[in-house]
């Protein structure tokens, strides 16, 4: 299927790994351009230079948690050409008890979870609906839906995203650009795989065994009893970004293998 993306120029923030890494090939394979975006200057020109072999590449180092940094990425992205998608990726969580967590820590999940995504998309949202063409696509989590004990600024900052998303969908309300949400569910990065084989080593059982166990007993409700693949969560974020979705706006796209309990 051509989703009619080629010399589309994507954004993808914190794409050096994981999700973000793996959308930026995804749209690359489609012809697209992207913007490779990290805070490492060094990451992010090994995955310029590693991408480079899919298509056009181009690295801009920039923390968008942080207001300045986020204005010069801005700058930088002006000068390449017009963006024609945005996917505001860049997110963090940790695994903390409720109580436990600082008004400093709250702050800080809010900055680069929810105000990355607010800045980036208010500079680039009214050249989009000017030109009457763009995507933003912010990437939730099904904890944004279905709350999680250990992850509560996390679930909180994701909830913020899913608004987000609708609400600058009604911004855009009658124009040809989409903002959408996607919300993947437990996805087995690299980083999270590497994590998981040394959890199931710690409790004696072999990787597959380990897996099983996890979702009968922690996620009894995923229909897919397993991790969604980085492909799988990626090849939704481009189909979104295409062409061929343009009646999906202010939906909240999930990608969690049928976790949320709920036919909405």
């Amino acid at each position: 299927m051509d989703l009619n993306l080629k010399n589309k120029l994507v954004l993808v923030t914190g794409s050096t790994a994981g999700i973000g890494k793996g959308t930026a090939i995804s749209f690359l394979k489609e012809g697209a351009k992207v913007i490779i975006n990290g805070r490492s200057q060094e990451n992010v020109e090994a995955t310029v230079k590693e991408l480079s072999a899919y298509g056009t590449v181009y690295g801009i180092r920039a923390d968008v948690a942080k207001r300045d940094e986020s204005n010069e990425l801005i700058e930088k992205v002006n000068e390449i050409g017009e963006l024609d998608v945005l996917v505001n990726n860049t997110g963090v969580f940790t695994v903390k008890p409720f109580v436990e967590v600082t008004d400093e820590e709250w702050l800080e999940y809010y900055e680069i979870n929810v105000m990355s995504a607010v800045r980036l998309s208010r500079a680039f949202l009214p050249k989009m609906m000017e030109r009457n063409a763009g995507r933003i696509i912010n990437i939730a989590s099904e904890a944004g839906i279905k709350p999680y004990p250990e992850l509560v600024p996390y679930g909180v900052s994701k909830t913020a995203l899913i608004t987000l998303s609708r609400g600058l969908a009604e911004v855009a309300k009658g124009t040809n650009v989409t903002v959408n949400s996607v919300l993947p569910g437990p996805t087995w990065t690299e980083g999270f795989g590497t994590f998981i084989s040394d959890l199931a080593k710690e409790n004696g059982q072999d990787l597959d065994t380990f897996i099983k166990e996890y979702f009968k007993h922690d996620q009894p409700t995923s229909l897919i009893q397993r991790y969604a693949t980085v492909e799988e969560v990626a090849d939704t974020i481009v189909f979104i970004a295409s062409d061929k979705a343009s009646a999906i706006n202010g939906a909240a796209q999930r990608v969690e293998g049928g976790i949320i309990h709920s036919i909405l």
